[in-house]
Order: structure tokens, then sequence, then C-alpha cells
């Protein structure tokens, strides 16, 4: 069947009003190219356990399971994930269709008060969903001479977090800058943070796009949409998560992104969830052309992290 065939499609998506806006932007472009499109929204346990870190609950896949699960049923044709909290592996009989053009990849620093971490008061606490940002922020935080400040963990939706600060419990938050510029609030970003300071998770900022493997018709369909610069950059990415037992659990971070050469550049950051090792960072660059040449770069630069101590028990 051609892309140019209409197709009837449903859309899973959770109901956070990010994941909706996420949702929505994909039916625009859909419907765009001429398809008639409906969501069906879901709330996965990832929207349900409020109470505890990801990392301690069963990591990312608790917030697409649920949207497969209508996959593979028949309710949904496709599932918009934002692609950092796409599991390294997909079950089997699914597969990723599309990766869109990524948004801004990097890390907010959202605070009333503070400017950034040098402004941080005296025993000032900051909160966090992440595993990788604890790790950095620490890394960051330390070189300061900031043993004072306390990382705390923020769970639940953007608008969530956002209410938490702004009732007090917080000092500061970070949160990923494509969220908060796709709803509208790029007001609330104090700061932003280069990569070189806080070095995005796989795939941070761009979205995918799951259906079951055999639906060849909805790959022609989406075809319109992929973004091949970025599901390069984001397959390196994604391979050094991969390579390092990627997951919530896993103080893990890589970004890529094109260097002035016209090369894949790729770097990769492992931190010691228990404070015992520095933090380990590695980089690499290569021509790419294809998701496999990408891979490769990805496989390189977990290596190298390997060799120089990352993983262990907690990978």
């Amino acid at each position: 069947m051609s892309s140019n065939t209409p197709l009837s499609i449903t859309i899973a998506t959770r109901e956070s009003r990010l994941a909706l806006w996420q949702a929505e932007h994909v039916k625009a472009r859909l419907e765009a190219l001429g398809h008639r499109v409906t969501l069906l929204g879901m709330t996965t346990l990832g929207d349900q356990i409020l109470d505890r870190s990801l990392s301690k609950v069963g990591g990312k896949g608790l917030f697409v399971k649920e949207l497969e699960l209508a996959l593979e049923d028949g309710r949904a044709d496709i599932a918009v994930h934002s692609l950092k909290d796409v599991p390294m592996e997909l079950p089997p009989g699914f597969a990723l269709a599309c990766v869109m053009e990524r948004e801004d990849p990097r890390d907010a620093w959202v605070s009333p008060h503070c400017a950034g971490l040098a402004d941080l008061p005296p025993n000032a606490v900051v909160g966090t969903s992440s595993l990788r940002r604890s790790v950095l922020l620490r890394a960051s935080l330390d070189a300061l001479g900031r043993t004072d400040v306390r990382i705390e963990p923020l769970r639940g939706n953007l608008d969530t977090r956002l209410r938490k600060l702004d009732e007090g419990g917080y000092h500061a938050i970070v949160l990923a800058a494509a969220g908060l510029k796709r709803l509208g609030l790029g007001e609330r970003v104090r700061a932003i943070f280069e990569p070189e300071a806080s070095l995005p998770a796989a795939g941070q900022g761009a979205l995918g796009i799951e259906i079951r493997a055999d639906r060849q018709d909805l790959i022609d369909a989406l075809a319109p949409l992929v973004h091949q610069p970025t599901w390069w950059r984001v397959a390196a990415e994604r391979q050094v998560s991969r390579a390092l037992g990627g997951s919530c659990s896993v103080p893990l971070a890589a970004y890529a992104d094109w260097n002035a050469e016209g090369a894949l550049h790729l770097r990769g950051a492992w931190g010691d969830p228990d404070g015992q090792k520095p933090l380990i960072q590695r980089e690499a660059s290569a021509r790419v052309q294809s998701l496999t040449e990408a891979e490769a770069l990805g496989q390189t630069v977990a290596e190298a992290l390997m060799a120089a101590g990352a993983g262990g028990p907690t990978a």
C-alpha cells in the first residue's frame, strides 16, 4: 500500500498535557497528508506510581507498556513516545517506525529565585526525576564545593513538577527543555545547561512512533514524518545506552550532534550512583549515512566507557 493511500489511524497516547501535545502534533502532520486520525488516551503505570523513583519501580518502560498492549490488540495503530522514555529493546513484534525532527535536547534549570547552581542558598534542595541528572548535578555541585545542597526526587507530569516547585518544595528543578518549549512554557526556563555541563539523555527532545512490526502500511504512511539526521543521532545515543544496559537505573548520558566537518560527534558519560567512582566521559566522531553506521559509532563510545570502568553491578 502506498503512503498516498489515506488510512484511518488511531494514536495511543498517555493523557498528560505534554503527551497529548505530542500526539496532537503527530495527528496534525498525518491529517495534512490526508489520513483520518483519532486519539486513544490512556493512563500508564508510570503515570500512576508517583511516590517512588522510576529506577526503583521498573524503569521507563512503565510509560509504554499499556500503549503497546493497545497496539497488540488492535485498539490503536501507532503510539507516540518521547524517545527518551522508550526502552532500548522493544518487545518482539514491535518496531520504531519513525523518529521526527528533534526539539531542543538540552536540560533546563527552572527556579523562581536562583539563576544557577552558584546562586543556591545554603542547604538548598534541587529536584529531578532522573538519576542521570542527579549524578551530573552532584558532579557540578561538588566542583563548586556545594556539598550542602540536596538533590531530591521529583516525580509527576510536567505541570505537577512545576507546581511542586511553586509551592516551595524545591529551590530549583531540572527538566527537559523540549517539554517546556512544546507547551509554551519557555518563560519558565531560567537557564539552559549546555551539553558540556549536563549531557542529555539518549533520545532527549525527539519523538518516536512505535507500531506493530507487521504494519508496512503504517511504515509507508509515516515515512514523510521521518527526520533522518535526528534518527541517526538518536540511534548512536541509544546504542551507547543499549550496550551499557541502559535504563533509568543506570546513570548514563549520550548525546550526538554534527560537527563542523559534517561528521557525527558522540559523547557519552557514565556516573556511579553511589558516588564511589568519578564521572567517566568518552567521545568519538564518524561519518554516518545509515542507522548501522550510527549504531557502530555508539558501540565505539560504549566500549570506550566500559574500558574506562563504566558499568559494573549497576549496569
